[in-house]
């Protein structure tokens, strides 16, 4: 008889998870890119020549 509760609970438990995998989940909002806009904090792309590091002063 313990064997056969143990297993009945064994598959609720199963069950009962299954079912909550199966909820919806909140998605996350999309939100537009700023078009426009520089970025912040970044150096100016397209400035220097291509294949030139950026000159840097030496002590």
């Amino acid at each position: 008889m313990m064997k056969v509760m143990m297993i009945a609970g064994a598959t609720l438990a199963m069950v009962t998870v299954a079912g909550a995998a199966d909820l919806p989940h909140p998605q996350p909002v999309y939100q537009q890119a700023p078009l426009g806009k520089a970025p912040i904090g970044k150096a100016p792309i397209g400035k220097n020549p291509v294949g030139k590091a950026p000159v840097s002063a030496r002590y």
